[in-house]
């Protein structure tokens, strides 16, 4: 009887091990798949390897920052994720956006438009600048997972006029998208993006000479008196089971007309304050807002910390972004919107909340209405 047992014990650990070496095989072929990137050739880790903010094998923040805070556990925060549907995440309506024709702007007009989440198209003094566009269904390499709220993808790359300048703040799957990646390709005169982040461009066929990769405090100029800056963030990256192989950034753009802040995505810390010492006053400062928890609030700022980490920068206006596109947290889908504006009630910062797909002619300041109050939650 006890050799039986046993017999039936080998069997089954047997098959255990069988069924865990075919799902890690099956993992690592799906990985394998073009949508997940690539890590940096060994030329781009020389450079790497020279940046003040690489050590121990992988970028790190100025600040120690670990990804839960204190009280959370990765386990704690999956669970409440996957499984917690007390929270309404997801519009119960289609979202409102409007759109336009963009191929053919006024070139004298500075202005913005908002598509969603943190997908912005810029133009300033001339330059048509795009920053982290996300035009597919889907923010994740697992379909059906991340999905777009009804009503907010109505814009598409091919609705884009040529682009002279993409800016990339990190290789998140909600802010470097494969699928607008390669229709861009064409488009898209000069990617600017942090160290290591371009591995995914040239696999995906961008060349080389269209790619700038740049460590914090660097800085680009594309005319006279016009410089792009690349400055810190205190975020993560990394699109697989490695981290933090390619370098996330906040942007200054600097022009001759106006200064833009782009947070990407990150925690409250100094940097924004030294920013503000350094560049300000800035005149609109495109920021992180939403798609928050308490528990990773060191990568992500919570609305307080994004109009603190705005008044740290002496910035004039805020665009608050990276919201109301995807669910990617625990909040209802209008909260960030609403909350910001409640807190704003402390700070007086003039907020730039237009519907999606709206453009703001920064030259010409308007009151905006709070359109997330018309859309109620499920």
């Amino acid at each position: 009887m006890k050799k039986r047992i046993l017999k039936i014990i080998k069997k089954m650990l047997l098959i255990i091990v069988i069924l865990i070496l075919i799902f890690g095989f099956s993992t690592w072929l799906y990985m394998q798949k073009a949508t997940f990137g690539s890590l940096p050739s060994e030329e781009s880790r020389i450079r790497m390897e020279k940046s003040s903010h690489y050590k121990n094998g992988e970028f790190q923040n100025n600040t120690y920052t670990p990804t839960f805070a204190p009280g959370y556990t990765f386990w704690g925060v999956i669970r409440k994720q996957l499984f917690d549907k007390a929270v309404p995440t997801e519009p119960s309506d289609k979202i409102p956006s409007v759109k336009r024709d963009l191929k053919h702007l006024p070139g004298d007009q500075n202005l913005l438009v908002w598509f969603g989440h943190s997908s912005t198209f810029l133009q300033i003094d001339g330059k048509k600048i795009l920053i982290d566009p996300v035009f597919s269904d889907n923010a994740s390499p697992l379909p059906n997972s991340v999905t777009v709220f009804e009503g907010t993808n109505s814009y598409h790359v091919q609705d884009l006029p040529e682009i002279d300048y993409l800016l990339i703040s990190h290789d998140h799957y909600d802010h470097l998208d494969y699928e607008t990646i390669l229709a861009l390709k064409d488009k898209v005169k000069t990617v600017i993006c942090g160290l290591g982040v371009g591995a995914h461009f040239e696999r995906w066929g961008y060349p080389k000479d269209k790619i700038m990769e740049e460590d914090w405090n660097d800085s680009i100029t594309i005319g006279k008196d016009f410089t792009i800056h690349t400055l810190p963030a205190r975020h993560k990256s990394g699109r697989g089971f490695t981290q933090n192989q390619s370098l996330w950034a906040s942007y200054l753009i600097s022009s001759p007309k106006m200064k833009v802040f782009y947070s990407g995505d990150g925690g409250y810390d100094t940097h924004f304050a030294e920013i503000g010492k350094k560049f300000g006053p800035i005149d609109v400062a495109i920021m992180e807002n939403g798609q928050y928890n308490k528990a990773w609030h060191y990568i992500h700022m919570l609305p307080e910390e994004t109009l603190q980490a705005a008044k740290d920068l002496n910035a004039k206006s805020v665009v608050p972004v990276h919201n109301s596109k995807f669910a990617l947290a625990k909040h209802t889908w209008n909260q960030p919107l609403n909350e910001i504006t409640r807190l704003n009630e402390k700070y007086h910062i003039p907020l730039i909340t237009p519907i999606m797909g709206e453009i703001v002619n920064f030259d010409s300041p308007k009151v905006f209405k709070q359109w997330w109050k018309t859309n109620p939650e499920k």
